[in-house]
């Protein structure tokens, strides 16, 4: 492994992405209500949008997945049951943080209303999931370059490892901070006398309240999986350093496009965008960097 590269990019990339990040921050702590006053506007394209963005983070799992399966049948035989294991694990958890967090949209697209409906359309609507993330792995595994076989499984466990981490320690930190959305605040008759700068936490005010969920922004936990895209690039046949900065660019807009809609959709305020990415984007860094070392050193 290149000792100068972070997720397939020269550390520069790095380095400019936390740059980016930690200047959101330090904006945001300045003007984060100002800047949702000017920018949150609700919108049917926005609402579309934050349900389905996530699609295209979550093909990271399955094509995960794909990686351990080629990376696997490769070491031998007795690998085959633990490779489909594998395969079939990224599936599921495409399936399973989409149906989590988008799953109520799908079932009201499919006119299920819990306690009244036929239950046969919220498995329909759950099979919606199943059958969108089926092509993935498929595909993947035919495009992937299978003579480095432990790159290939430490890219795939890196993945999702670091995905299941990064969701879990975001999902902590929600209940640390406790922090109000704006969404809620404007439901007030003075938003601005109930608003709280990220660092003025409040630990377990939230529960289950989803009103107090704000920082740090668990969608952008799901953006920030696109980061691992060009080590995925970095994977396959015919790859280059053209490619893998392609993958990060592509990455780069996804990231700042999915940032704008949940300000946009009154979700989140700019330093909740910001941590969401920088807490993901290290943790990615980081367990990558540490599988990719190991399979090098094998």
């Amino acid at each position: 492994m290149n000792k100068k590269t972070i997720l397939a990019m020269p550390l520069k990339f790095f380095w400019a992405v936390v740059a980016v990040c930690v200047l959101g921050i330090a904006l945001g702590s300045i003007w984060d209500f100002n800047i949702n006053v000017a920018l949150a506007n609700k919108t049917d394209l926005g609402a579309f949008f934050a349900t389905y963005g996530s699609y295209f983070s979550y093909c990271l799992y399955p094509a995960a997945g794909a990686c351990l399966f080629v990376g696997l049948k490769k070491q031998g035989k007795q690998y085959r049951m633990l490779a489909w294991t594998l395969l079939l694990v990224g599936w599921f958890l495409a399936v399973y943080y989409s149906n989590s967090y988008n799953g109520k949209s799908v079932r009201a697209l499919f006119g299920y209303v819990a306690g009244e409906s036929d239950p046969l359309l919220s498995v329909i609507s759950w099979l919606f999931w199943a059958v969108l993330y089926a092509w993935v792995p498929f595909v993947t595994a035919k495009l992937l370059d299978d003579r480095d076989a432990a790159k290939l499984i430490a890219i795939g466990a890196a993945i999702l490892v670091a995905g299941v981490v990064a969701d879990n320690v975001n999902l902590w930190l929600k209940q640390v901070g406790s922090r109000p959305r704006y969404k809620y605040l404007i439901t007030l008759e003075d938003p601005i006398s109930q608003f709280r700068q990220w660092w003025q936490m409040v630990p377990n005010l939230a529960g289950s309240n989803d009103n107090f969920k704000s920082w740090p922004s668990g969608n952008m936990t799901i953006a920030a999986m696109m980061f691992s895209l060009p080590m995925l690039s970095d994977a396959v046949k015919n790859r280059s350093a053209k490619k893998n900065a392609v993958a990060f660019a592509v990455a780069c807009v996804f990231v700042a496009v999915y940032g704008y809609n949940r300000i946009h959709m009154t979700n989140h305020f700019l330093t909740d965008v910001c941590f969401g990415t920088l807490i993901t984007y290290l943790i990615y860094s980081g367990i990558s960097a540490a599988f990719l070392r190991a399979a090098s050193e094998a």
